[in-house]
């Protein structure tokens, strides 16, 4: 696919997908969304990308829907019943998530500025959030009397608890980059004009590490959202197993013995 809304590239084992919509503050349109589908999915299919970085460009992160926009979607609610409107979202915003499902290498997203409604949805998505310390973020759904429709409802709890998610789509009330950090919706916040260095360095140190035991972890992690302990103990003893089996489970040690840094291939 040749990419018309996103930026790709790939550097030492980092892909970075950048949302270029600038003008629109890197909100949806069809043509976005498929992109950068695609893209997750050509990142997973590449043994040479390790981490995936997402970004926008301009001043937002994404901005979500494009409420400035009109046609087929506003056709849609407003012609059509339940029935017709069952897929709208399956078939569109959702194939991000859905993509992201079959991710299992580090997803970072480096808040450049707004992350706002289904954008902050998106952010929520990734594994790390990297933000700028001028980043801005709000779950804006109920000023235009809709719900979270990309997943917020789901992922908001896991990341900041119940009682927060309740007050933060409750309210839609925009909160800034300190804040986010402080309820450990963000793992850092850095100055903006530093985001990319500081989140790239980040990116590359994961992908200096062993890729086997890295995806298998975040599998693990994933997983466990809906197994019990015990369950959990048995997951990790079939990926403990797996990695045992790899060369850079030799490496490790044989790098740590020889004072040395480990060079992990990924086999």
């Amino acid at each position: 696919m040749d990419y018309q809304a996103i930026l790709f590239d790939i550097d030492h084992r980092v892909a970075t997908i950048t949302l270029n919509r600038p003008e629109r503050m890197n909100s949806f349109s069809d043509e976005l969304l498929s992109e950068w589908a695609d893209a997750i999915v050509r990142c997973q299919d590449d043994d040479e990308v390790r981490v995936v970085v997402v970004t926008g460009a301009g001043r937002a992160f994404c901005a979500g829907a494009d409420l400035r926009a009109t046609g087929d979607a506003d056709v849609l609610m407003q012609e059509y019943g339940p029935g017709e409107r069952r897929n709208s979202l399956r078939y569109s915003v959702h194939r991000v998530p859905q993509a992201l499902e079959y991710l299992d290498k580090p997803y970072i997203a480096a808040i450049n500025g707004a992350a706002v409604g289904a954008g902050m949805d998106m952010a929520s998505m990734a594994d790390i959030r990297i933000a700028s310390d001028g980043a801005r973020f709000g779950m804006s759904y109920v000023n235009v009397a809709l719900i979270p429709g990309d997943g917020g409802a789901w992922l908001l709890p896991r990341l900041v608890g119940k009682q927060k998610a309740f007050e933060l789509i409750w309210s839609g009330e925009l909160f800034n980059a300190e804040a986010a950090l402080e309820m450990g919706y963000v793992m850092k916040v850095v100055p903006h004009d530093a985001l990319m260095e500081e989140t790239m360095a980040y990116a590359q140190k994961l992908a200096a590490g062993p890729p086997v035991a890295i995806q298998l972890a975040k599998q693990l992690i994933k997983r466990s959202e809906n197994l019990s302990f015990v369950e959990g103990l048995n997951a990790a003893q079939h990926a403990m197993t797996i990695v045992q089996s790899t060369e850079d489970a030799k490496e490790g040690p044989a790098a740590f013995r020889e004072k040395r840094s480990p060079n992990f291939t990924g086999h």
